[in-house]
């Protein structure tokens, strides 16, 4: 029997412009994220329900709400993976990057770009 895996996907665009598109980067973000997540069901891969996107807001930063949310169901165990459409997506900045890795391992998550 093979493991239930749940999958949580984020996504991130520094601006807003074209955020009010019909289908927008966050929405490609989502639908590439989730083909994956659905290319690996073999394994027990689910996504979950609950969106984390954030909008208009620089990778260089950790203070974005659905990053907030995401490392706060991280550590309530709601999700056993993360998945990002690119690993920039969660931090652009050299300074931020160990500290999301550090914070991810601890809680037994993986990042899958």
């Amino acid at each position: 029997m093979t493991t239930r895996v749940r999958c949580a996907i984020y996504t991130r665009k520094s601006s807003e412009d074209g955020l009010d598109q019909e289908f927008n980067s966050l929405d490609a973000q989502h639908q590439a994220c989730a083909s994956y997540i659905a290319s690996q069901k073999h394994e027990g891969w689910m996504p979950i329900k609950t969106r984390y996107d954030d909008c208009g807001i620089s990778g260089g930063k950790l203070d974005r709400p659905a990053l907030r949310r995401l490392l706060a169901d991280i550590d309530a165990g709601r999700m056993d993976v993360v998945v990002v459409y690119k690993i920039d997506r969660l931090t652009r900045s050299l300074q931020t990057s160990p500290c999301w890795w550090s914070a991810s391992r601890q809680r037994n998550v993986l990042s899958c770009p």
